[in-house]
């Protein structure tokens, strides 16, 4: 199966990089889910807002406090404001 590579990070450090299968996100224009070989695109993300991460190590939940989505050629980058997990904790670096 196809993957894209993806970056999680906050303006204080990165939260989590590697392969991942999909990876979905909420913007101010609506839901999107980015595959492999997705259009490049940049959108604003909602505040707050989740981002879902499928990997080959499972799922990863974040919740996200302003910021942004890219998605390029190299695959996707998530940068945020403030990242914390699903259970309000600051996230960590992994």
């Amino acid at each position: 199966m196809a993957e894209l590579h993806v970056e999680v990070v906050s303006v204080e450090e990165k939260i989590w990089s590697g392969e991942a299968t999909i990876l979905i996100a909420r913007t101010v224009e609506g839901e999107l889910a980015i595959m492999p070989g997705h259009t490049p695109l940049l959108g604003e993300l909602v505040d707050p807002g989740e981002v879902l991460v499928r990997s080959a190590d499972g799922e990863h939940r974040w919740t996200v406090h302003g910021g942004f989505l890219s998605v390029s050629d190299t695959g996707v980058s998530v940068l945020a404001e403030n990242v914390s997990t699903p259970e309000g904790s600051r996230a960590g670096q992994y």
